[in-house]
């Protein structure tokens, strides 16, 4: 589930994977490494680095679990975020290539996607900005596959 709202003029996005009934173990094993990916995205943003290092290590835990390479199917087919602000989707893609820089006030998204054709594909997505502290969520990041809301 994808959605967001708008509130003062700024745009929110969030994507939750939800399964109907009771997830497989395959479904559980496959969430848990999103999770895991989200994570590492999260904790590779750090001011005055490149955004790609977003999407550099969320897709380094995709492909050590064997999906991939890069952009290749099974895996990862897209960038891992972009930016947010009066828009939902504005510049700042957290994607190999982009050398922006992180910045104080910068706002953004986190979601890498695990698509398998054939079988399903799962995706977490929450928002997060940059703070002279570092990066702080918006949305707290779903917690269990049977759980999609912190």
């Amino acid at each position: 589930m994808d959605g967001g709202c708008n509130v003062g003029g700024y745009a929110s996005d969030i994507t939750r994977t939800v399964v109907f009934g009771e997830p497989t173990k395959r479904q559980t094993e496959i969430w848990n490494l999103e999770k895991e990916s989200q994570a590492a995205g999260f904790a590779a943003a750090k001011l005055g680095d490149p955004c790609e290092n977003v999407d550099i290590a969320s897709r380094k835990v995709i492909t050590d679990a064997g999906f991939g390479p890069d952009y290749k199917l099974p895996g990862l087919p897209h960038r891992t975020g972009h930016g947010i602000g009066m828009d939902g989707h504005e510049w700042g893609n957290m994607v190999l290539g982009n050398k922006q820089i992180f910045e104080p006030g910068m706002c953004f998204s986190v979601e890498p996607t695990i698509c398998i054709y054939g079988e399903f594909g799962i995706r977490l997505e929450d928002c997060a900005y940059m703070t002279d502290a570092g990066a702080k969520w918006f949305t707290q990041p779903s917690v269990a596959i049977d759980k999609p809301f912190a």
